[in-house]
């Protein structure tokens, strides 16, 4: 029976086990439960959730309202930790703002970084600014063209609670781009940086790797000298650098990313559906045969803004110019 009630109620102690199966007529005392989830490897909330689990999968039991809440709170813990759920290429993308520094002539330095949680493919981007706009044309210019040419959809993205990624989404660029493009945002539990984790120790690799030695070797006076240095040395992270990640066993990004996207296309729903496309009008199918226009740039050289309004991503030009 105390075995049976761990399983049963895993965020129970001993003491609340304890005081409960007095309830239902059984006497006994913490310290003895404790032994009895010893011997059988259940002391701790942890251990209780793994032999939940493992009884799901073995019995196909119906969970308790009490049994599902533990295990969605063991789900925070994880993503808490740093531990993120990522399937396959494009399920989650990490976002965030790095400052790098301050440069005279220039001003202060702040990078956008982007990476594929699945296989590490790190995107980065410097600016003399640090808002919404400025997360948006990350995600504009860099990320979304390349999972464009890879043909995976980016599904999610994980940021952090900064005002440069949340806001309501009327006057709110980076919002009302991820609506757009109709990508999911998570944003990090409050005041725990480490659910970010990836990209807080791909900021440590670049400033150790790149950033260092480069200010030793050069001295830049723009941004756009800057960010061609900054593109060579993704190009070797990403296609010759080994990688440790949890999915990369020692292969590059790169290398990682071209393995698994055929699970990205398996999970498609266009895939799994034949590829069946809804039925469009002559004039929709006409317009979508010809070549598509480039994707513009929201900020063009930093020196642009778009409108605060729903209608500023819409038509040819996005932007106005900044004061």
């Amino acid at each position: 029976m105390v075995v049976a009630y761990a399983v049963e109620q895993p965020s129970h102690g001993q003491q609340r086990a304890s005081n409960e199966l007095r309830k239902k007529g059984t006497s006994v005392s913490p310290s003895t439960i404790r032994c009895v989830w010893l011997r059988h490897d259940l002391e701790t909330f942890q251990k209780r959730l793994k032999a939940l689990e493992a009884k799901v999968a073995q019995d196909g039991i119906i969970l308790t309202d009490a049994q599902v809440a533990a295990l969605e709170r063991k789900k925070e813990d994880q993503q808490t930790k740093g531990e993120i759920e990522t399937y396959h290429p494009g399920y989650l993308g990490a976002q965030d703002t790095y400052y790098v520094g301050y440069i005279k002539g220039v001003g202060k330095i702040y990078q956008q970084t982007f990476i594929d949680t699945y296989s590490r493919v790190a995107f980065a981007k410097v600016y003399d600014r640090k808002n919404a706009l400025v997360a948006a044309d990350m995600l504009n210019d860099k990320v979304l063209p390349f999972y464009q040419e890879q043909q995976v959809d980016l599904l999610r993205v994980l940021t952090d609670r900064g005002t440069e990624y949340c806001g309501a989404r009327e006057h709110h660029e980076y919002q009302l781009y991820l609506t757009i493009e109709d990508i999911d945002h998570t944003k990090t539990k409050a005041k725990s940086p480490q659910t970010n984790g990836i990209c807080e120790r791909f900021h440590r690799t670049m400033q150790e790797e790149f950033y260092a030695i480069a200010f030793r070797k050069k001295i830049y006076t723009s941004l756009e000298e800057m960010q061609k240095d900054i593109d060579q040395w993704l190009d070797f992270y990403n296609s010759e650098r080994p990688h440790s990640g949890r999915y990369c066993f020692g292969k590059t990004p790169m290398q990682t990313f071209a393995d698994s996207k055929e699970l990205a296309k398996a999970k498609d729903l266009n895939n799994l559906f034949g590829n069946n496309k809804f039925a469009m009008s002559d004039k929709a199918e006409a317009g979508s045969a010809g070549k598509q226009p480039a994707r513009n740039s929201l900020t063009d050289g930093n020196d642009k803004a778009v409108e605060q309004n729903t209608t500023a991503f819409i038509g040819k030009s996005f932007l106005s110019q900044m004061p």
